[in-house]
């Protein structure tokens, strides 16, 4: 019997993880988000990569439910787990503190952390159309940072150059019609 793909095992075990918890519109079962992460990833940036795909599937992860780095790494492997982790905030920092720490820790990551990044923006983004003007300029804020913090792998990584003009359009296409 043939063992599931690396992407099928982190969707049942993210699914799992993120049973009764909903979006920020009360309605949208959590698992809808990490789920259209990784279909960016997979259909809108073209990365085939099974670490991406499996650590977007499971970005949330440690951040969002009783999952920790260990429970990945012994699942999924270490360069899965490390993607998570770099994805990972730590809620017990001042906020100001605490997004510096994370954007220097994402920039030291593995190139597929921050293509998840854009991914999680992308996405996020595109929820916040139709939240508002207040939240959509907060998301595009988030979306420029991720755009930073991945310009310099757009050189090595076709992805990255796919996925960074795949979320600068995005951007660029709302502010044309605003």
């Amino acid at each position: 019997m043939k063992k599931n793909h690396l992407w099928q095992r982190a969707a049942s075990f993210a699914a799992r993880a993120h049973l009764h918890q909903l979006r920020l519109d009360g309605a949208t079962p959590y698992f809808a988000h990490p789920a259209r992460v990784a279909m960016t990833v997979l259909l809108t940036f073209g990365c085939r990569d099974e670490v991406a795909v499996a650590a977007a599937l499971l970005h949330d992860t440690i951040e969002d439910t009783k999952t920790d780095y260990d429970d990945l790494l012994g699942e999924f492997g270490r360069a899965v787990a490390d993607c998570v982790a770099a994805l990972t905030k730590n809620p017990t920092m001042p906020e100001a503190a605490r997004e510096r720490e994370y954007d220097a820790r994402l920039a030291r990551a593995d190139w597929r952390a921050r293509l998840v990044k854009l991914a999680d923006q992308y996405d996020n983004y595109l929820d916040a159309l139709a939240a508002g003007p207040a939240r959509l300029r907060k998301s595009a804020a988030k979306c420029r940072r991720a755009l930073v913090l991945a310009r310099p792998d757009a050189p090595t990584h076709p992805e990255s150059r796919r996925a960074i003009a795949a979320l600068e359009s995005l951007i660029a296409a709302r502010r044309a019609r605003a």
